[in-house]
């Protein structure tokens, strides 16, 4: 049995918990896996650290709790404080650069990359909100579990109707900033 975990954790009011279930939503929905998503926040529903938790696997899964993710995003300090220490030992980690004051707990990771997804959202589309979006573009162009499309087209039926322009394009971002993240790390 092949059984992948994903963390995306940040602080309340971040839309942690919308990126899980996109996430969930397109590995279920559309490309027919198994998968399972919790949540968890702290005692403040905004503002303190919360994380959705991805659970993808090829059988059903029985156990739909993370516990060492090998696949770490991070958008906020309390998050990383927090959970930081479960990352599993090779993964991949995911970080926005401006939030997230990193220190050698993150070496653990085979893959460390870094994006200015509150920044990108802020100034180029005028809309912070959209920053877990971006965030999951960013993931989509660097992972090979999920594809980018299954992502987009559970982005786009998740995100009111008014909204979906914006979070095509919020999307689009995350997924260009890792194309240059890449040609950056091949030049290396």
């Amino acid at each position: 049995m092949t059984r992948h975990e994903i963390r995306i954790c940040g602080f309340g009011g971040q839309g942690i918990a919308l990126a899980g279930k996109i996430l969930g939503s397109a590995v279920t929905f559309i490309e027919k896996k198994n998968s399972v998503t919790t949540q968890s926040y702290g005692p403040e529903s905004r503002g303190g650290a919360s994380a959705s938790n991805v659970v993808i696997s090829d059988e059903i899964v029985d156990f739909p709790y993370v516990t060492e993710p090998e696949i770490f995003i991070c958008m906020s300090k309390e998050a990383y404080t927090k959970y930081i220490d479960s990352l599993k030992e090779g993964g991949l980690f995911l970080y926005e650069e401006n939030l997230v004051p990193v220190d050698e707990r993150m070496n653990k990771a085979s893959k460390i990359y870094k994006i200015p997804a509150t920044e990108i959202a802020e100034k180029k589309l005028g809309k912070r909100i959209v920053a877990n979006i971006v965030m999951l573009g960013f993931f989509a162009e660097l992972n090979n579990l999920v594809s980018k499309d299954a992502i987009l087209k559970s982005v786009l039926r998740m995100v009111p109707a008014r909204f979906k322009d914006l979070n095509q394009k919020a999307f689009q971002m995350g997924i260009e900033y890792a194309k240059k993240v890449k040609q950056q790390e091949a030049k290396k």
